[in-house]
């Protein structure tokens, strides 16, 4: 897209946020979804000029009620005169830093916070957020790790999660977003989310409750079949839980170290795909490792403080050890 393209998406996103501000009907909120939908860079946009738009409101100084509308078309002018993407370079970042709340946990540490629209977040280990409820819209940012979100309905303030690149846009639903190396899962337990990679060009995917999807890096999906049972046990860490159904002992050794510092590790990449079942305790890597040696009848060495050591390490045939 070539710059002026991309100002005149800045300049329409402007013009539908002071359209915002005035009466605003079901109708409208279709025909800005529509608009929305035609191009994946417009949600940024708006974002950014819903964000210049509150700034703006923000740094005016305090007036009596009956200077107000003056003031407000001022703002509604600057926004309308296509300084959109100006104004939201300046102050999208300062607007982050001084209105977000910043949520983090610790290795291990699950935190459950309630949040000032009476929805819920459910972070887990090592994880970080960043939340700012505006009056248009509820805007979070998962910098690391994953959160489950229970949104309280508000059809005029809908729920967006950025994680990366992906974006996933509720309204009142529950769903989970977790950062990955390759890309981001996003695992919906109620109602229906859209979801949707900010890459030029990727259309929008609708996920309902048992629903689960993978949207790597480059904006590649990997949908899985609807499981409410599945997406149940991948978020058994909201009650402290790994609970394995046919996952590889790979799978499971990187979930367990997500919330440890004693780290396990496979010392014959021969077990790797070996396929486990049971739930366990996340903070009890011993047990797990224990369960392991009697299921797959290999050795365990916990003699390191710091690592557990899953089966015996492979000769080579030059006698080196693998």
């Amino acid at each position: 897209m070539s710059g002026n393209a991309m100002d005149d998406v800045h300049d329409a996103a402007a013009a539908w946020v002071a359209r915002m501000d005035g009466n605003w009907s079901e109708a409208d909120e279709q025909e800005l979804n529509a608009w929305l939908a035609r191009d994946g860079r417009r949600q940024g946009a708006l974002l950014q000029a819903q964000a210049a738009w509150i700034a703006l409101d923000d740094a005016k100084p305090d007036q009596s009620v009956n200077d107000r509308p003056g003031i407000e078309v001022s703002r509604r002018a600057l926004m309308l005169s296509g300084m959109t993407a100006l104004a939201a370079s300046v102050v999208g970042g300062l607007f982050w830093m001084q209105s977000a709340t910043t949520y983090q946990t610790e290795l291990g540490e699950i935190r459950r916070m309630p949040l000032a629209d009476g929805s819920t977040a459910t972070i887990n280990s090592a994880s970080e957020l960043r939340i700012r409820l505006g009056r248009r819209q509820r805007d979070v940012r998962l910098a690391r790790g994953e959160a489950w979100f229970r949104v309280a309905k508000d059809p005029h303030r809908p729920f967006v999660v950025q994680a990366g690149s992906v974006l996933v846009r509720a309204v009142g639903t529950a769903f989970s977003v977790r950062m990955r190396a390759a890309g981001v899962d996003v695992l919906v337990t109620e109602g229906v989310v859209e979801a949707w990679s900010a890459i030029e060009g990727q259309g929008r995917l609708r996920l309902a409750a048992g629903e689960r999807a993978f949207i790597a890096n480059d904006a590649s999906i990997r949908l899985t079949p609807a499981s409410p049972s599945a997406v149940d046990r991948a978020l058994a860490w909201r009650e402290g839980d790994i609970d394995l159904d046919g996952e590889t002992l790979a799978d499971a050794v990187e979930d367990f170290n997500r919330y440890n510092n004693r780290k396990l590790m496979i010392a014959d990449p021969r077990l790797t795909a070996e396929k486990l079942d049971g739930t366990f305790r996340t903070d009890d890597p011993e047990g797990f490792a224990q369960s392991v040696a009697q299921t797959l009848r290999v050795p365990v060495d916990q003699s390191d403080s710091n690592a557990i050591l899953i089966g015996k390490k492979i000769p080579s045939a030059n006698g080196r050890i693998l």
